[in-house]
């Protein structure tokens, strides 16, 4: 097993290209080529965590967190980050980061909150926009089944629920092959036309090589004709946050008591209690306070997240109950996801869920 195979299976369900523009996910230490023994998966990567790894033998860590977030412009050991790049160097030790491209999958950070709270008809809070491209090509008839097959192997034609997604229209093209071509149909100098197949079919942005090269790959045409649209829509896939529905609607303080018990919370602090049952909940991992508004939005009777600031919570304006866990709290089922990846894909390899305890929050 290597880094890249490791990495090929996370990046496969959570793409770097869904991270924030601020984001610092990927491989942060280590050569991707590099042989891995085991892995230990982890929320944050802290001394601690390092000092586990070596201990368990472990010489990749999974993090959510990146070790590295703003620009390191020497490693002496000043700090902890530049201490615990040294260690990871001198050790040989991988560090990877998923961080909020796996808050904005369907499945990572905030589907695994809906799960612990029991959440069914589960959506994304907000989905991204103009991540979308449209393809349209024409294909001679005959060939059109294995030119779309390719194009959606690689990962075009999903829309929600389904795949392989596209339209097909039939009609005629028309060109003329000059002395220096190598027509699959018809022949040089005259004007030949062709039944074909306008077909069309979305895909996400980052995909447009892979896509293109499969339609290149595929298509019996010596010159394709393609065209590469981007869309306005959104990608109702992906996003941040999630909001969902309890089975039964529940008492304000029952719900926010069992938030507390599901997310071994030491308190929790939340708005003004509305004096109505609860039944539609927003939840977001970590910090969460910027979909305050699109909670509200979706009519969600609780908004579920951490870090909320004091002046925050007035925002509510007594319209939705805030419940405030904490960054960490809501987080820390994040370790399971990657520990699952790996264990589906690899079931003979070793993954350790880190012991450690990196919330640097603590109360009386």
């Amino acid at each position: 097993m290597k880094v890249k195979d490791i990495i090929y299976e996370i990046e496969r369900f959570a793409p770097l290209a869904y991270q924030e523009s601020y984001d610092n996910a990927g491989l942060l230490v280590g050569d991707r080529e590099m042989e891995v023994n085991a892995v230990l998966v982890t929320l944050d990567c802290t001394p601690e965590v390092l000092e586990e790894a070596l201990e368990k033998g472990a010489n990749m860590i999974l993090t959510h967190h990146p070790v590295i977030f703003s620009g390191v412009k020497r490693i002496t050991g000043a700090n902890m980050v530049e201490q615990i790049l040294i260690t990871a160097i001198k050790n040989d030790i991988a560090i990877y980061a998923s961080h909020t491209n796996l808050d904005s999958v369907i499945g990572g950070v905030n589907s695994r909150i809906c799960e612990k709270i029991g959440l069914e008809k589960i959506e994304i809070l907000d989905p991204i926009k103009a991540s979308l491209s449209k393809l349209v090509t024409f294909v001679p008839s005959e060939h059109a089944e294995d030119v779309q097959q390719a194009v959606f192997n690689a990962g075009a034609g999903h829309i929600g629920n389904y795949d392989c997604c596209g339209y097909n229209l039939e009609g005629y093209g028309s060109f003329r092959a000059n002395d220096k071509a190598n027509p699959f149909v018809g022949n040089i100098g005259e004007i030949h036309k062709e039944k074909e197949i306008r077909f069309e079919t979305v895909f996400p942005k980052y995909l447009k090589g892979r896509v293109i090269n499969a339609l290149l790959a595929a298509h019996p045409y010596e010159e394709v004709a393609y065209d590469i649209y981007s869309l306005e829509n959104e990608f109702k896939q992906v996003g941040i946050g999630m909001v969902g529905e309890l089975k039964e609607p529940v008492d304000e303080l029952v719900f926010l008591n069992r938030l507390k018990k599901i997310f071994n919370a030491q308190v929790v602090r939340h708005t003004k209690l509305l004096d109505k049952p609860v039944r539609k909940i927003a939840v977001c991992g970590g910090s969460g306070s910027f979909l305050l508004t699109r909670a509200m939005a979706a009519k969600a009777d609780v908004f579920v997240t951490g870090d909320f600031k004091y002046h925050q919570f007035f925002e509510a304006e007594n319209k939705i109950l805030v419940a405030d866990l904490g960054h960490y709290e809501t987080e820390q089922f994040t370790k399971d996801i990657f520990y699952d990846l790996i264990q589906k894909k690899f079931p003979n390899f070793a993954v350790h869920l880190s012991e450690i305890n990196s919330n640097p929050i603590n109360y009386l």
